[in-house]
């Protein structure tokens, strides 16, 4: 439950190759520290071209915040994705929400994140192929910077693939 069916650096190495070929078409993507930095509204040129790259190549996004600040709306908006924000991860309710607000099932999405207990969890509590990443900054909530404790544990040494 645990353990991500994929781990990267960052959501630009994610093979969308690969998750084509298993019938993924629709990405359940958080914001903090796995799109942006968080607490950033400083978006870099990549990701904004990773976001274009996803629309030409049909897949659909939807941005699953726990977060409900204005900032994630803009984000949302800015990358074309659609948003369920106050998402209470890792419970089901806002994966739930995102399918159906893409026609998608859950063997057609995957879930992207940088937290093992928040992401992955709850995409696998659902029963959807997950996707890490690393953090893109080390800023976080107590309480996360203490997870991320136990996640190292959990990867065990594990890295990213490239």
């Amino acid at each position: 439950m645990l353990n991500p069916d994929f781990y990267v650096h960052s959501v630009r190495e994610i093979d969308l190759d690969a998750l084509r070929a298993e019938g993924i078409d629709t990405l359940l993507m958080d914001l903090d520290n796995t799109l942006l930095p968080r607490d950033s509204g400083i978006m870099s040129d990549e990701v904004k071209t990773w976001a274009d790259t996803l629309a030409s190549r049909g897949f659909k996004v939807v941005l699953v915040s726990n977060n409900w600040h204005e900032r994630v709306k803009a984000v949302a908006d800015r990358l074309g994705f659609l948003i369920v924000a106050k998402a209470v991860k890792p419970l089901p309710f806002a994966f739930f929400k995102a399918l159906k607000l893409t026609g998608s099932t859950r063997r057609q999405a995957a879930v992207v994140g940088d937290q093992i207990f928040t992401d992955v969890l709850g995409g696998k509590l659902v029963g959807i192929k997950t996707v890490l990443v690393t953090p893109l900054s080390q800023s976080d909530l107590p309480h996360t910077l203490l997870l991320r404790r136990i996640e190292r544990v959990l990867l065990a040494g594990r890295q990213p693939s490239h």
